[in-house]
């Protein structure tokens, strides 16, 4: 066990020391004001506080984690071997920055919390980000820091036996509508026809009738070439089904359809299955306690794991909805258009809330790449070198890669040409040696 001495034991200390010593290296950790008891232990000690004590493994700490709700944070970017870094404490340190208090700014969405601009549908964007403006986004610095204080503890400290992590992959498949023609009911088909018409879409027109009669397979029915890649893999896929009700930035099935909730119950035989909340369910926890009651109806199970429409995320209401009903995980933390680490780690962590200054029972399991951002690349060859990219960097630190693909990314459509073998590229990196 490691023991921290500081001079005040804060909840902020106290949160961020257990995710990157406890979570990111498997080392328990215990915190004390008392220096008697800080000399007497006998095993990894540290202090953490602004004076050095004697010759003891030292990191200056810096005043963030010590303080109450947001203040004016001067961050300046320095470069620390192949990464980035902010809140550089000097050489006195064992470690040059405290490592400590620039987590728990990414962690904590302490950004986002601070004036920015929202882009059209009110989420923040990454090239507001710090990790954007200063080329770190691609990496995920807290665990690369983490990894940095315990090679510097293990130098001295040579004789602690260190935990070991592997990686891990979690595949995120979104379903936000599970059918292109099928089960849409006779006023959207018959709207859709119209359309159709109208816009001189013939091929879809075509497509629509041959689906309804029965005589081709729905492009969005991707569901039986997944549920045999997850029989193959030995990490579990988490669907996201979307059971909202219809409206202009939701347009799924209708829960009450049997064969939408045969399909459902069908994926839950082989996979997770979790809510993906409607548009309008982000702000109205009336609405998402209706969405989660109507898929634990269906799958027959307490509701465990959700993921916000469009990835949009109104810090601190969001969450503080899911914990009010007892929603365990969320799986929103990421951006739709850029490959990266948004909260700067590749391990789940717990959400604080700054407002109460607690942490939370919630985690939040950060998503690293969605589909749509492969898009921006064009060739194949150029999709695949990002990919395995971003891969290498998640297993440098033994983190948990959690990729995010829709049912229709495994679609004939020519837009996600070569997406599956994508898919399986990182179903394999699992099986690689790290």
């Amino acid at each position: 066990m490691l023991l921290v001495y500081t001079h005040k034991i804060t909840p902020r200390v106290k949160y961020v020391f257990k995710h990157i010593c406890t979570r990111v290296l498997g080392i328990q950790v215990s915190f004390t004001t008392k220096i008697e008891d800080f000399i007497a232990h006998d095993s990894l000690k540290m202090s953490y506080t602004k004076q050095q004590l004697g010759n003891e493994f030292f990191v200056k700490s810096h005043d963030i984690l010590f303080e109450q709700g947001l203040s004016d944070v001067e961050i300046n970017i320095h470069d620390w071997g192949t990464t980035k870094c902010f809140f550089y404490i000097g050489e006195k340190s064992s470690i040059p920055f405290d490592i400590f208090s620039a987590s728990f700014y990414l962690l904590s969405r302490y950004e986002e919390y601070l004036p920015h601009v929202k882009d059209e549908y009110g989420r923040f964007t990454a090239s507001e980000s710090i990790a954007y403006k200063n080329n770190f986004l691609h990496q995920p610095v807290v665990d690369i820091w983490a990894y940095k204080f315990k090679a510097a503890l293990q130098n001295q400290f040579p004789e602690f036996q260190y935990p070991e992590k592997s990686y891990r992959i979690k595949p995120i498949i979104d379903v936000p509508s599970a059918y292109t023609y099928k089960l849409k009911g006779i006023m959207r088909t018959l709207g859709g026809t119209i359309k159709d018409l109208f816009s001189f879409r013939f091929k879809s027109l075509y497509y629509r009738f041959m689906v309804i009669l029965g005589f081709k397979h729905d492009p969005f029915d991707t569901f039986k070439y997944v549920i045999n890649r997850q029989k193959q893999s030995k990490f579990k896929f988490l669907f996201f089904f979307m059971i909202g009700d219809y409206s202009t930035y939701d347009k799924g099935i209708n829960a009450n359809k049997k064969g939408f909730v045969s399909l459902i119950k069908h994926v839950a035989d082989y996979s997770k299955v979790g809510l993906k909340t409607s548009f309008f369910a982000i702000d109205d926890a009336s609405i998402l306690k209706k969405e989660k009651i109507r898929i634990e109806e269906i799958i027959n199970n307490p509701l465990k794991a959700c993921r916000q429409s469009f990835s949009k995320l109104n810090l601190p209401e969001s969450y503080r909805n899911y914990i009010e009903l007892e929603i365990r995980e969320d799986y929103t933390m990421g951006y739709v258009n850029e490959i990266g680490f948004r909260a700067g780690s590749c391990t789940p962590f717990l959400f604080y809330d700054l407002d109460y200054e607690i942490q939370t029972p919630l985690k939040i399991c950060p998503y690293h790449l969605m589909d749509y951002a492969l898009l921006k690349t064009k060739s194949l060859l150029d999709k695949k070198k990002v990919l395995n990219e971003v891969i290498n960097e998640v297993k440098q630190v033994n983190g948990e890669f959690v990729p995010v693909f829709h049912n229709y990314t495994f679609s004939d459509d020519q837009r996600w040409s070569g997406f599956k073998e994508l898919f399986n590229i990182i179903l394999d990196s699992a099986n690689d040696e790290a």
